[in-house]
């Protein structure tokens, strides 16, 4: 009897467990896409392990470790980008253990270029989230580009302004 009630709460524990990892995931995807939009570097460079890999692919590249990810964000994007404004959903995690998990999402992505191009940005985002000494974050993070095309005419101004 003793074996039964310790193997339930056992099994609680862990469902528990796996239910506070969902959200903490979930968070990490967010913080991705409210980091990066507002310009909050320590959100978005706390969402990776020191020794990740963000793989953007064309036209951007990959990039290993929190010194990577730095030159992706103010060489690469942040000088060629006005403002983003990224929007994920569906996100799919399926657990390998306790401390492993891989998630999928899809992203949508409007943006104006420093130029004022519009462009729109549709992606899958895949993701390796470990939990190193408790806390969670993103070990990888792959995208796989659906398109990125220029919205011609389009303006992002703020209403009244134009």
């Amino acid at each position: 009897m003793a074996n039964d009630v310790q193997a339930t709460i056992d099994a609680l524990l862990r469902r528990v467990d796996e239910l506070e990892s969902r959200t903490a995931l979930r968070d990490l995807v967010s913080d991705y896409c409210i980091g990066f939009d507002n310009h909050d570097w320590d959100r978005f460079i706390g969402i990776w392990h020191s020794d990740c890999v963000w793989d953007i692919g064309a036209p951007f590249g990959s990039f290993e470790g929190h010194a990577g990810i730095r030159k992706a964000v103010f060489e690469v994007l942040y000088p060629v980008w006005r403002e983003t404004h990224h929007l994920t959903s569906n996100l799919r995690v399926e657990f390998k253990d306790a401390d492993h998990a891989r998630g999928s999402c899809d992203v949508d992505c409007m943006g104006a270029l420093k130029d004022d191009t519009v462009q729109m940005i549709s992606a899958t985002y895949i993701d390796d989230f470990e939990r190193r000494n408790g806390v969670w974050k993103i070990a990888r993070r792959g995208v796989k580009m659906h398109y990125f095309n220029v919205i011609p005419g389009a303006k992002m101004t703020p209403p009244g302004a134009g």
